[in-house]
Formats: structure tokens, sequence, C-alpha cells
């Protein structure tokens, strides 16, 4: 299985996820991998459901002000923050 080229095209990323997940550029997997480090580091799941994150003030902003948003929401919520 050939890997998406652009899955792995290093990116810059905004300013408020290099606050969560430090300097770029990463490849969107890489960026993916981080957030989740930081998500178990400071313990974001949810505990009654773990699909689902919470947000501290550092990934609401990049969660567009949402509290607790789905694995999948954050997803398409960190594209917007990649360049």
């Amino acid at each position: 299985m050939a890997i998406n080229p652009a899955l792995s095209k290093p990116l810059n990323f905004s300013p408020e996820l290099t606050a969560v997940i430090g300097a770029g550029p990463l490849p969107r997997t890489e960026v993916v991998k981080k957030l989740w480090e930081y998500i178990k580091k400071n313990n974001l799941q949810n505990p009654a459901n773990k699909r689902n994150i919470l947000a501290d003030d550092k990934l609401k902003a990049v969660f567009g002000g949402k509290s607790e948003v789905t694995m999948f929401e954050m997803t398409k919520l960190v594209s917007a923050h990649l360049k």
C-alpha cells in the first residue's frame, strides 16, 4: 500500500497549534501523533467516552473554542491550523 504523498508532506502550523505540539514543519501524521501524546500526557480524554477529548486552554484555541470534541472532529479542526 502506497503512502499518500500529501500525508507525508511537511506542513507549517498556526501559533495556536505550535503552543500545543511545538514548532514544525511536520507531516500531518506526526502532527496527529504529537497531539495524542499531548492529550494522553495531560489526561484530556473523557473518562466516560475515550473517543472524546476534553480541551484545556491550549487545545481550546486549536478547537475553535470548543471544550470537548470527538477524535474525528479533532482531525478536521486541526486541518485548519496546517499550511
